[in-house]
């Protein structure tokens, strides 16, 4: 098992068929208002187009693709501003570190990361073992990307999962693994189970989500999300900016009792070219 120091920043790449399609980035010297954390970025299609995007202007702390959690038993990591009741999105001292131990596994098609969850106080919350994996897709240009994540609560007492909307801001459900899209250009769409436009799949159970768009280049790709299991709501956005991704704690707190493990899985098919239904 590999610990870096202090001031190391690691870099594995994962590839299809020699192809280099995502970098996993360990970066330690993230700003600690920006809940440092592992993420994936660029991640590109097989023709080559990204379709990450990384540090943006209108939301520095979204990191490509990441598990981001934005209240944690008090503890932000998803970084930015917290939002507070009676006072909205408000800065505050709490933002939380996921430390990357060691890789248990590391090849071209993946990577298993050890890492501890911190305070800013530096206190222990949760061990997770987490698997990135890059496979063939199921057509051609096209291929898969699998994240699964399992989160062990170390606190030694219950841990409280919510999101601003638990705490009392509408609709901003978010928290969980999440993709920021590049958006340097062009129109994008995403359609549900239900129908398209974001209004519908926001907060839409469907177990699947499109999001298609066109790079600066005016290339189309495509990305089809799909979660294991009973499918949490979508966190949705497509004005101000694209970005979707499954909620931890949609409307309600999610408990993870002391010594309790959380799983989560999602998978992205990561296309050139326009997919449909």
């Amino acid at each position: 098992m590999r610990r870096p120091g202090a001031a190391d920043t690691i870099t594995q790449t994962l590839e299809v068929g020699g192809i280099a399609v995502a970098e996993y980035v360990i970066d330690p010297s993230i700003e600690r208002t920006l809940s440092p954390r592992p993420y994936l970025h660029p991640v590109r299609t097989l023709g080559g187009v990204v379709v990450t995007d990384l540090v943006p202007d209108d939301h520095r702390h979204h990191l490509g693709l990441s598990l981001a959690v934005a209240d944690l038993d008090g503890t932000t990591f998803w970084g930015g501003r917290t939002f507070v009741a009676g006072r909205g999105p408000t800065p505050l001292d709490n933002h939380g570190t996921q430390r990357h131990d060691g890789f248990s596994s590391e090849s071209p098609s993946g990577i298993t990361d050890d890492l501890t969850w911190l305070t800013r106080a530096g206190e222990p919350l949760v061990r997770e073992t987490r698997s990135v994996r890059a496979t063939d897709g199921a057509r051609p240009g096209a291929w898969s990307l699998t994240w699964t994540s399992a989160l062990t609560n170390v606190a030694g007492r219950d841990l409280r999962v919510a999101s601003p909307a638990v705490n009392g801001r509408p609709g901003a459900g978010y928290g969980g693994i999440f993709w920021r899209v590049a958006t340097e250009a062009g129109t994008h769409t995403v359609k549900v189970a239900e129908g398209s436009g974001e209004q519908v799949a926001h907060g839409s159970t469907s177990p699947w989500l499109l999001l298609s768009g066109r790079s600066a280049a005016d290339r189309p790709w495509s990305l089809w999300f799909s979660q294991e299991g009973t499918p949490e709501p979508w966190f949705v956005r497509m004005s101000g900016y694209v970005g979707a991704g499954p909620a931890l704690a949609w409307s309600q707190p999610l408990v993870l009792a002391a010594g309790a493990v959380l799983e989560r899985q999602l998978t992205v098919v990561v296309a050139d070219g326009e997919l449909t239904p």
